[in-house]
């Protein structure tokens, strides 16, 4: 049971919360199957600190982080009887970065995300970033608002695709090459940061993986470790 008393610094962005479009606060309700109490705290998870206001969605991600881990770990353990490493490997592909973002644009958020000017125009409406930090500041808004058996729902009603698929069960391309390198008596892969652009809030990393002896190649992504996974896998499409 959360406390209300736990959400009284939010109660300065209840005037500003009815700023919310009425499109937003139906789809709202429909993410987690029952209407916002707290107006507020959605408002929070839905803005990102480009807009100057003085709140965004930051601290709410940190909670719906946790949440994220625990439902999809719980959920896994139910299903099957696979070893913690299995176990491990598909809940890490299910909770990244990438996973939550392709959540995020199944489900319209973007339609619904409150970014700066600036920050739109620099292509943050797509980037993975930013809209798998929102949909984990979602779940701990849902938390907060509606209890954990709610934001369990609304986890299990996002990822229940993935869940059910194969999601996380192909090896991971940095793990394959890794292997693959050791498989084909060579040095462990080697990565290297090429490039770093954009914003802060936008940033776009090109990583270089090389084996020696073999080749290398480059990937690009919205992270450093987006972009090592992009180039692992660019190698092995290559060279595997």
């Amino acid at each position: 049971m959360v406390h209300r008393r736990a959400l009284e610094p939010h109660r300065r962005h209840v005037l500003i919360a009815m700023t919310l479009h009425e499109d937003t606060l139906d789809w709202l309700a429909r993410q987690a199957g029952r209407p916002p109490g707290d107006m507020a705290l959605w408002l929070e998870a839905l803005t990102h600190g480009s807009t100057g206001d003085d709140f965004d969605y930051q601290r709410l991600e940190f909670l719906g982080d946790r949440v994220l881990g625990l439902v999809i770990a719980e959920w896994l353990y139910e299903r099957n009887d696979a070893a913690e490493g299995k176990l491990s490997q598909r809940l890490n592909v299910l909770v990244s970065r990438e996973s939550c973002a392709q959540i995020a644009r199944q489900i319209d958020l973007r339609s619904h995300m409150r970014l700066g000017k600036q920050a739109r125009a620099d292509g943050g409406l797509e980037s993975d970033n930013i809209l798998g930090d929102i949909i984990e500041s979602l779940i701990g808004a849902c938390l907060l608002d509606h209890g954990f058996d709610t934001a369990r729902g609304m986890v299990r009603n996002w990822f229940g695709d993935a869940v059910e698929g194969r999601a996380g069960q192909k090896k991971h391309p940095k793990s394959a090459l890794q292997e693959w390198a050791a498989g084909n008596r060579r040095k462990p892969p080697e990565y290297e940061l090429v490039d770093r652009s954009g914003p802060d809030h936008a940033s776009r990393f090109t990583v270089k993986v090389s084996v020696k002896g073999v080749g290398e190649m480059t990937g690009e992504g919205d992270s450093k470790q987006q972009a090592e996974t992009n180039a692992a896998q660019r190698f092995l499409d290559e060279h595997g």
